[in-house]
This record gives C-alpha cells, structure tokens and sequence, in this order.
C-alpha cells in the first residue's frame, strides 16, 4: 500500500510544475516588446500546456492505483463475515490488524479524493471509498463493543470476619423500636472486617487494540460513536460489578417499604459492597478508560465519568433513602456504619473525578452530610425516647426491657464512637444536651458536673443517656408496692447495667469510677432490701420481754407467739419472694447467703428456748429454713412442706 504515496507525491509535483509554467507564460504575454512570432510560440506552449494538465486529470496513473487500493481494501473487508458475533479479534491478532490496517487505508484515500478537484471517475471512487470506510467502522465500532464487553471478569478476593459475643447476643444484634414493642428481631451483624481485591482486568493485548481501535476511529471523525459505545457497553459491566456484590438498585419508595429485618440486611451488603466498588472496580475502570483514551485529549475522564455514575448514583441514592426513610433509633448504628464507609471513599472518589467528576464529589460529600444529620437527628430520638417512656414492668422484679435495650444499643454503638466523636465533631453538637424535661434541675446539674470529668462527645453524650435511663428506672420502681420489691428491681437492673459496661468498651467510654459507684448502688439496695424484708421479720426472734421460762409461763406464751408471727412472715416472704427473679446467678447467691447467715444467726440463738416449749410449736429445723431460701428469687412459685406439728 505505500505505493500511493509516492505517486501522489509525483503527481503532486506535476500539477505544481504545470501552474508554475502557466504563470510565466501569462507573465510573458503580458510583455509588449515580444514580436509576433514570440507571441505565437508562447501561445503554442499555453495549448499543450492545457491538453498536459486535462490528459493526467483523465488517465492519472494515480487514479488506477486508487481503484487498485480499494479493492484490496475491499478483499481485506469482505474475509470477514462482520455478520458474526466474534470474527476479527478472535480470528488472530494479525488478522486483525491487517483489518485495522485496512480500513484506516480506506480513510486515508477517502480524504485524498475528497481534496481533489471532482470528476466523474473521482466521485465513483470517493463513494466506493466511503461506502467501505463505513462498513470498516461499522465491524470495528461492534468489535470494540463485544470485546469491552466480554473479555472481562470481576476479580474479587474477600475475607469477612463476623464480630460477635456469645454472651446474650440476640440482646445485642437485635434492637426494636422502643416506642413499638421489644420484639427481638435478627438484625444481622452490624461490624464487620474485610479485605477486599475487586478489578476489572482485561488482557493487555485486547486493551491495547482497543486503543488503536478508539484512535482510528477518533481520527476518522468517527469519535461520537466509539464514545458512546465506550460509555454504554462499561455501564453495563459496572452494573454486573454491583450484581457481583450482590447490590440491587432500589429506588427510595422500595426502601420506605421494607421492613427492618429486610432493610438491615440490604444495609450490610451495601456496607461489604462500596469499598471494593470504589477502591476496586472504579479504580480499575478509570485505568482502563485511560489506556485506550489516554492520547486524545479529555476523553478518557468523560468516558469514565459517563459510564460510572448512574452506578455510584445507586449506592449514594441507597444512602439518601435511608436518610428519607422513618427516623428510628435502631438504625442509628447502621447509619454510622455508612457515613464511615462512605467518608473512608471520599478521597479516592475525588481523586478519580478529578477531572469532569467534580459535581460527584460534591454531591458525595454532600450524602455524607446528609447522613451525619440523620445520624444525629435519629441518637436525639433515641436519647428522647429513653427519657419518656413508659414501658410497664414485669412482675418479678427483673431487668426491665428498656435497661436490655439501651445498654445493648450503646455496646453497639460503642463500637462506633470514633465515627460518632468525628461526627460530633462536624456537626458541632460536642456537648449534651437538656437530659430529659422530666428530671429536676438538681438531678441535671449532677449530671452535668459529673459530665465535666468526660472529654469526648461520645463520654458525654453516653453519660446522658445512661443518667437518663437511672432516672427512668427510679420511676419504674416506684411502681411496685412492695418496697422490697422495689429494691430487688433496681439491684437487678443497676446491675445489669454496670455488668455490660466492664465486659465492653463501654468501660473505656464510662469509665472505672462509673463502675465503682454503680457497684455500690447495687450492694446498698441489696443492704436495703434485706434491712425492709427481714429486720421485721427476725424482729420476732428478739429476746427482749423474755424472762426465765423455765418457770414463767408468760415467757413460754411470748416465745410461742413470736415463733408463730416468725413462721408466718417466713412463709408470706417465701410465697412472694420465690416469684421474684434476681437473673444473676453470682447476684443471687450472694444475696441468699447474706440472708441465710443472718436468719441462721438469730434463729439458732432463738432456738435456745425451744426447749420450754412443746414440739408441736416448731415448724421448721435451721436446716429447712436455709433450704428454702435457697428457693428465693428463682421467678416459680413453690410451695412449703412444713407445718406446725400436732
């Protein structure tokens, strides 16, 4: 094929010979001092000049070469049937180059006969040049399609590691709506650890024909159809990357309408799926997109951006439904989660988009501020609803629902104070605010002089809500009418709570002294209990009034009778307080054994006049006493076998 540059060179050099001389000729004529026979001569030379330059137009070798070049381009053409799926790359790399090769000749002698001055015979070739230039783009344009569509695979390489606690997990993973019920519903786990290799990897040798294929066509004028093209065909392979990592895109009313245990779950897959996306598939996308458009200019960023958004558009429009989406405080967690997982992309977002991409970015950022609000809009109900609510107690004594649901929430939520300080931090709400228009101003300035002990938002804030929910709970007790009952209540639930903060890193958030005071509340309801429940009771048992029995028959009546109001407290205590529940199994022992060494103590030193009386007023030995209060606080009535013997 190089011969036709080397004729069009000779031509050319002929066609500028030939209007030189017919410039001196003009030049000559022009000239008055020529005779006649000088005039006819150059008039002569002017004819043959105009038959040279009309015989060359007709009969032009270059013309025949032409015809001879476009038909070897047509042969090269027509050996592939462009009817096919798959025939020029897959039919060889020099093969399929030899058809690159072809029709980029077809261009070149498209535009050497565009430039020339047209004939019949030129415009023939023009058109038949064209007609196999478009057939030639048109194999290459569905070439570059297929092979940008099909030699690719998703290389994702992932390991994920569950968090979770064995002790009262279903507590911890599963928070309900405080306001609606506290139904357990499986949450799903929320923090997890990845590791992740997502790419889009092509072989080099197709990239690097697709580059040549893009700069043929660019330079052929052809550069809107290998765009667009580019964009739809990597749309549709970013949209199976998001299917490969098990992402749907839904639009906001299909968020609205799932249920929590359904959301949850599509929240964790985009949690496992926006990092590999961004750092993997967008990354490996935006390499590609430069290596086949990196030497024309600007195209390669606008190829990149066009065909990643509507992709990127779903996962932030996922984020932007939630946000839309009813405001409960169970969904704290997960929001945090996703305003972390989106901040930790940002940066390389804004370095992929650095380009056409800006208006991404921002409206990144702008996703993630909205996120943060939410986050802090939903911890403020949150926080609202562990101040007024109501929720009835049980009937045992035991740990409120309210006391497992907040303490679980914010071991959860522990996990995320980093997150929750920075965005804190952000929105500018590092201080507490109101604890609650129910507590007194004295209760909240406590709180607010402990809280200057605190130095983080999370401290400070968490302070709040655990005052808030001590606060609630006193109420809750004041509930019972028993006061006995109401001293195991708050034992039980003091307790609970000060248990899930030195086995978390709440501990690190409330601190060691949190746990000493909340320690000693715990043992001075257990002191009070005991002091309501059994001094009365063990007041029978008291020597006072007493006096020589061997030979005062009143003192022998008293000891009956202090006997007898002994046993009937006893089993009105045993009766009622065997219902109770102290869930602690360390709790309840060492409340049973404080009791038993104390009824064990004043019953053996009682046991001294037994003597005086008859056997028949004793109901019960020591050792029966102390079985049955191993029986207490067990949350199953019993029932007693004793009785006064006859």
């Amino acid at each position: 094929m190089g011969g036709i540059s080397v004729i069009k060179t000779l031509i050319e050099e002929e066609a500028e010979l030939i209007v030189n001389l017919e410039q001196i000729i003009r030049s000559l004529e022009s000239n008055k001092r020529l005779g006649s026979g000088s005039r006819k001569m150059i008039a002569n030379l002017g004819s043959r000049l105009i038959n040279i330059a009309i015989s060359s137009e007709v009969i032009s070798p270059e013309v025949d070469e032409i015809e001879h070049q476009l038909s070897m381009i047509e042969a090269e053409i027509k050996s592939f049937d462009l009817e096919e799926p798959s025939t020029i790359w897959d039919s060889g790399s020099e093969e399929a180059y030899a058809f690159l090769k072809a029709v980029e000749e077809a261009g070149r002698l498209t535009k050497i006969l565009e430039s020339r001055n047209s004939s019949r015979k030129d415009d023939a070739l023009l058109h038949r040049a064209h007609d196999l230039l478009q057939r030639g783009m048109a194999g290459l344009e569905q070439e570059f399609r297929r092979l940008l569509l099909q030699n690719w695979e998703p290389n994702m390489e992932e390991e994920t590691s569950f968090q979770s606690n064995d002790e009262d997990n279903a507590d911890e993973r599963s928070i309900t709506w405080i306001r609606d019920s506290f139904e357990e519903v499986e949450q799903g786990d929320i923090s997890f650890h990845e590791s992740v290799d997502c790419a889009i990897d092509l072989p080099q040798e197709v990239i690097l024909f697709l580059k040549n294929i893009a700069n043929l066509m660019y330079r052929s004028n052809y550069g809107h159809e290998c765009f667009h093209v580019f964009v739809n065909a990597r749309k549709d392979v970013l949209d199976e990357c998001l299917s490969s990592l098990d992402i749907e895109k839904l639009s906001m009313e299909d968020v609205s309408r799932m249920n929590w245990k359904l959301l949850n779950k599509k929240i964790n897959k985009w949690l496992r799926a926006i990092k590999p996306f961004v750092e993997g598939y967008l990354v490996s996308e935006k390499s590609l997109a430069d290596q086949i458009f990196g030497e024309i200019d600007s195209v390669s960023s606008t190829c990149f951006f066009e065909c990643s958004r509507a992709s990127l558009y779903a996962l932030i429009n996922f984020s932007d439904a939630m946000v839309i989406s009813p405001r409960q405080p169970e969904k704290l967690i997960s929001i945090l989660d996703m305003y972390e997982a989106l901040s930790n992309v940002i940066p390389q977002l804004a370095t992929l988009y650095s380009d056409d991409g800006l208006c991404i970015t921002k409206e990144c950022e702008d996703a993630l501020r909205r996120l943060g609000d939410c986050a802090w809009a939903t911890f403020v109900e949150f926080r609202g609803a562990v101040a007024l609510h109501s929720y009835a107690n049980n009937g045992d004594g035991g740990v409120n629902p309210l006391t497992k649901y907040v303490m679980n929430y914010l071991r959860v939520l522990a996990d995320s104070r980093k997150t929750f300080d920075e965005l804190m931090m952000e929105l500018g709400h590092e201080s507490s605010a109101t604890v609650s228009p129910r507590i007194s101003p004295q209760r909240e300035l406590e709180v607010h002089v402990d809280e200057e002990s605190y130095t983080t938002p999370t401290q400070r804030h968490f302070r709040s809500i655990v005052t808030m929910l001590e606060w609630n709970l006193n109420e809750k007790s004041k509930l019972y009418k028993d006061e006995s009952l109401q001293h195991i209540f708050l034992m039980n639930n003091i307790q609970y709570m000060t248990q899930k903060v030195k086995d978390s890193d709440l501990r690190t958030i409330l601190g060691d002294e949190w746990i000493k005071k909340h320690n000693g509340m715990v043992q001075h309801h257990a002191m009070r209990y005991q002091n309501v429940t059994w001094s009365s009771i063990l007041a029978f048992l008291r020597d006072e009034g007493i006096n020589n029995p061997a030979i005062n028959f009143a003192s022998r009546n008293l000891i009956k009778e202090r006997l007898r109001g002994f046993y009937l407290a006893f089993d009105k205590v045993y009766q009622t307080q065997t219902r109770w529940i102290i869930p602690n199994e360390g709790l309840r022992e060492d409340l049973r054994l404080s009791i038993s060494s104390t009824v064990h103590h004043a019953y053996r030193s009682f046991e001294r006049y037994f003597q005086y009386i008859r056997e028949k007023h004793i109901k019960y030995t020591l050792e029966e006493l102390e079985g049955y209060l191993s029986e207490l606080f067990e949350g199953a009535q019993a029932s007693l076998h004793g009785s006064l013997k006859k």
